[in-house]
């Protein structure tokens, strides 16, 4: 299964054959109160400092988030957009729930991008996978729906399923869906790094589709955060995460010695 995205000098081919694609989580301003800040007072170096900072790094795709009590999103976001597309080369990955801000965003962005993220409730689904079809993005799809996120892996790939089948009654191409099966802290639950990786496998099984994860959501809370987070990312892409959304500073090196015991890296 390939995915491809693009920003407009650059493609990224995400499939479980090839190296781990790092999606950088940075640029959101939840939790950073400096980046909070510079949002609303409408300076974006902050961002673009970030964005340049990441890349070098190694993320190979950027997540861009305005999502901040005081920021006007649909005025904020394509402008962050274009800020980000004239300061590095990577494809982005646009994540805002707002269908009128994401409309505004991907009507300047150049290439094919990821939008995040559309879920299995008939809202979402009727307003954010049109536009995705509209501007031949590639989407991610979470599973949760009316009732909030399943605490059984069951009910998570069945969410993934429906994504997808209302995907394809778009013609949006099953290449193009990214499916998140979402990692609840352990500090709250136990068995919550069990379910979302069963999830995983049986979305990878059953599906084949390409998969992301916010795998830092894992050990919030929770001592030693860096040694839980990198364990299960190894867990959660030796069972089918092909593009995580993670912090590319902080856990690169621990993807490099994944992919290469994984056999995606030859002879290191």
């Amino acid at each position: 299964m390939e995915t491809r995205v693009s920003s407009a000098t650059r493609e990224i081919l995400i499939t479980d054959e090839g190296p781990t694609v790092l999606i950088g989580e940075r640029i959101n301003p939840s939790g950073k109160k400096k980046l909070a800040e510079a949002l609303k007072r409408g300076d974006f170096d902050v961002v673009r400092t970030e964005a340049i900072a990441q890349v070098e790094a190694g993320a190979d795709i950027l997540d861009i988030n305005v999502v901040c009590p005081g920021v006007d999103e649909i005025a904020v976001l394509p402008k962050i957009v274009e800020k980000v597309m004239a300061s590095v080369d990577a494809p982005l990955c646009i994540d805002i729930n707002n269908p009128i801000a994401l409309k505004e965003a991907l009507k300047v962005y150049k290439g094919k991008p990821i939008v995040n993220s559309v879920t299995g409730e008939e809202n979402s689904l009727n307003q954010i996978l049109p536009l995705v079809k509209e501007h031949g993005a590639a989407v991610i799809g979470l599973t949760i729906d009316e009732e909030g996120i399943p605490k059984e892996s069951d009910r998570r790939v069945a969410i993934a399923h429906k994504i997808i089948e209302r995907a394809g009654s778009l013609e949006i191409p099953f290449e193009d869906v990214i499916i998140d099966c979402l990692a609840l802290t352990l500090g709250a639950d136990s068995n919550a790094g069990l379910v979302t990786l069963e999830a995983i496998r049986k979305v990878k099984e059953e599906l084949g589709v390409n998969q992301t994860l916010g795998a830092s959501n894992i050990s919030f809370g929770l001592p030693d955060r860096n040694l839980v987070n990198h364990t299960f990312l190894a867990m959660a892409i030796s069972s089918g995460v092909t593009c995580p959304t993670v912090d590319v500073a902080k856990v690169r090196p621990a993807i490099l010695s994944i992919d290469l015991i994984l056999g995606r890296d030859r002879y290191a």
